[in-house]
């Protein structure tokens, strides 16, 4: 019982003789904490402009920030009293060798096609990312479900990056009927999208005369717009070829079949009701379709 209370006395009187160095310590420890972070997330941000591949930003950043974390550990220690010489040499050994093995090894490791705030489809998912660890990936599908994907699926999958590129091209396919303005209508569409101050003018809008269908002739419009403001410009586009087409009184083409009754199925030779004779003339299309 003595011994552990000479023990206590011993260790208050440490306390109290080196409590001004533990508190500037800890204060150094924690400012060096934030500081740490502070300068790895303004590399990683300002690195990923001028450098395009993640691995290496990657490399370059947390090569930095172990640099950095063992300068703090170095400073604390010697503030609190310790040997400079020796926590020097040791954290300069450990420094060496992480950032060796970081730059080794990380390109192998595989990485995960998209970063924070990309739309991405995998997995059968459509949603936008919101976090991502080491073992899984968090993201937010557009009805307000969030889901935790294991990153060994997404890896195992097809993964469509909608973010991946700077522009995007917005296709618009429409149907008008065979007797319709087929020259003004393609001149409208062009009209719409070059009115447009969103649509870029490299490359330039393009409007396609694309299929002759049974039902009418489809034209296709085509242009490229910035990523970021893809969904807004193919919506209001669309809205706008609506209300257009309706003042220049073109009408869209409804996929249909007209059925002609003819006269000689009335006959007293062929007598047959309404249904067989729709029944029979089905038949015939579908014969034709086939040849």
């Amino acid at each position: 019982m003595v011994e552990k209370v000479e023990k206590l006395k011993n260790l208050a009187e440490r306390l109290l003789a080196n409590g001004e160095q533990l508190i500037l310590g800890l204060i150094l420890f924690l400012a060096g904490l934030y500081l740490t972070k502070w300068i790895m997330k303004y590399l990683r941000v300002n690195l990923s402009k001028w450098i395009k591949t993640p691995a290496t930003v990657s490399v370059i950043v947390n090569s930095v920030g172990i640099l950095l974390f063992n300068t703090v550990i170095a400073a604390t220690v010697i503030t609190i009293g310790g040997n400079p010489a020796n926590i020097i040499a040791l954290l300069t050994f450990f420094t060496v060798g992480a950032i060796a093995v970081i730059a080794v090894f990380r390109p192998l490791i595989p990485t995960l096609p998209f970063k924070v705030g990309n739309v991405v489809k995998t997995a059968g998912l459509l949603g936008k990312i919101e976090a991502t660890t080491i073992l899984n990936t968090r993201m937010r599908t557009f009805d307000g479900k969030t889901f935790f994907v294991p990153n060994r699926v997404i890896l195992d999958d097809v993964v469509m990056n909608y973010h991946f590129t700077k522009t995007r091209r917005v296709k618009i396919d429409i149907v008008i009927g065979y007797d319709q303005d087929l020259v003004r209508a393609k001149q409208i569409l062009e009209m719409i999208m070059v009115g447009d101050a969103r649509v870029l003018n490299k490359p330039s809008p393009q409007i396609y005369t694309m299929n002759l269908t049974p039902s009418g002739i489809e034209i296709g419009a085509r242009c490229w717009v910035s990523n970021i403001k893809y969904w807004p410009t193919r919506c209001d586009l669309n809205e706008k070829v609506i209300y257009k087409f309706a003042q220049e009184k073109i009408a869209f083409a409804h996929t249909g079949m007209d059925i002609f009754h003819h006269g000689s199925l009335h006959s007293s030779e062929n007598p047959m009701d309404d249904e067989s004779i729709y029944n029979l003339e089905s038949q015939e299309t579908q014969l034709q379709d086939k040849e």
